[in-house]
């Protein structure tokens, strides 16, 4: 994989993905790193005159060389109830004990010298082992009570074989210390990584709850609409089988009645679906401003002849920001989106919006993942205006719907709802893309 591959990859994550991927490996590196440069510090300081530290140092690079999977396990342990790496564990806990062996001989060996570094080599060490811990533990209460009451077992036994307090107090303030230090960069940084994901997928849910709530309303008005008539319908049918089979006249009237009903049905179906397909400009927009301030994008209207526009110019543009406010939450990470609506020499009608944080440039609407925008013209082709998108400098997406406003079809005809009449030909209307792109 190459590395403008790569990048793209990084952009086309969403925030959460890339807070993500930035906690994980900043927790993957620290233990590496720090380790590692302090051994080649004391190595290019002393040589190898002090090997008990270098060894020290070498161990905890190699932990946290190892720690790099075991801390991925661990999050995805805690994130998503993956099996944890207890056994990898366990062997990160062997190499600690034989750091803590080559730490307690130097000290024995060269005294204080280089304690700043052996110090460094420890607590960053540590995370090595007892990050990941703080991870599988279910309650965290119950293993920082567990770190304290080993601490103070660990003090107590040291002050017992005539240790002093200073060093009691030394080696119980290290492993508090230790055990604090751990849970606040690593269990901390798994449980803001855990509700950043919680909080985004109750935002997916709630769209998919959205969605299902709308079908179930639709559903539900066409079986107000529908059902009493078909079963009267179906009873009628019945009756005018059986007088048609006896030869009476009534049959006939009984059809006819059947015939009635079945067209006032079609009109009440028609005004089902006209109404559940208006969309009132106004709402749209108001609306839009909610939905994006809700989710800290700031949003700018610029509305000067909404009002003014013909009822089916404002419905399908209704759509136009309707879809394309989706557009801007589902695909972008933006930060700020700007509506303007004008009207261009007293003939068009022009709705432009456009936002930043656009991920997946290359993309094409076509190509999978949705037809808002080919369902977008589909509407606009009954009044022959045209729908454009382009991707702009600094990730920035524009989408330009333009409506003549000459030979605008009636708000009561029929197909002035937004959807192409059966067998009527449509012209000079499109899905363009400027430079390529989706929303």
């Amino acid at each position: 994989m190459g590395l403008w591959t790569r990048v793209r990859g990084w952009r086309g994550r969403s925030r959460v993905a890339k807070v993500d991927s930035y906690m994980r490996w900043t927790l993957y590196v620290l233990p590496v790193v720090l380790p590692g440069l302090g051994a080649v510090g004391v190595l290019a300081d002393s040589g190898l005159t002090r090997p008990w530290i270098l060894a020290m140092g070498g161990i905890f690079t190699l932990q946290g060389l190892l720690g790099i999977s075991i801390f991925r396990r661990s999050l995805d342990h805690y994130l998503w109830k993956k099996p944890a790496p207890w056994w990898p564990l366990a062997l990160q806990g062997v190499l600690f004990v034989a750091a803590m062996a080559c730490m307690t001989i130097s000290f024995g060996t060269y005294g204080n010298e280089y304690a700043s570094t052996i110090g460094l080599f420890l607590w960053n060490g540590s995370l090595s082992v007892f990050g990941p811990l703080t991870l599988l533990v279910g309650k965290i209460r119950r293993f920082v009570g567990t770190c304290v009451a080993v601490a103070l077992v660990l003090g107590l036994g040291v002050l017992a074989i005539g240790a002093g307090w200073k060093a009691s107090l030394a080696l119980t303030g290290s492993v508090l210390g230790l055990t604090l230090w751990c849970v606040y960069v690593v269990r901390t940084s798994g449980w803001m990584l855990r509700v950043m994901w919680e909080l985004e997928e109750a935002r997916e849910a709630q769209a998919r709850l959205a969605i299902a709530e709308e079908r179930l309303r639709f559903g539900r008005d066409l079986h107000d609409v529908l059902g009493r008539n078909l079963a009267v319908i179906a009873l009628k049918s019945e009756l005018a089988v059986q007088l048609a089979r006896r030869g009476a006249p009534a049959a006939v009237d009984q059809m006819i009645e059947v015939q009635r009903m079945a067209q006032d049905s079609q009109r009440e179906v028609r005004e089902v679906v006209r109404g559940y397909r208006e969309a009132d400009l106004h709402t749209e927009l108001v609306g839009a401003r909610g939905v994006l301030s809700a989710a800290d994008i700031e949003c700018r209207i610029d509305d000067t002849v909404g009002k003014a526009l013909p009822p089916a110019v404002q419905s399908v543009l209704a759509w136009v920001v309707r879809e394309g406010t989706t557009n801007v939450l589902r695909h972008a990470d933006a930060e700020r989106c700007a509506v303007r609506l004008r009207v261009v020499a007293g003939t068009t009608a022009v709705l432009v919006m456009e936002n930043n944080g656009v991920r997946e440039p290359g993309r094409k609407p076509e190509s999978g993942g949705g037809s808002g925008l080919v369902g977008l013209r589909e509407r606009l082709t009954v009044l022959g205006g045209t729908l454009t998108y382009e991707h702009r400098a600094n990730a920035t997406f524009r989408l330009t719907a333009e409506v003549p406003l000459e030979g605008v079809l009636p708000a009561d005809a029929d197909g002035a709802d937004g959807a192409a009449l059966p067998g009527k030909a449509v012209q000079g209307a499109g899905l363009v893309p400027v430079h390529g792109g989706t929303a």
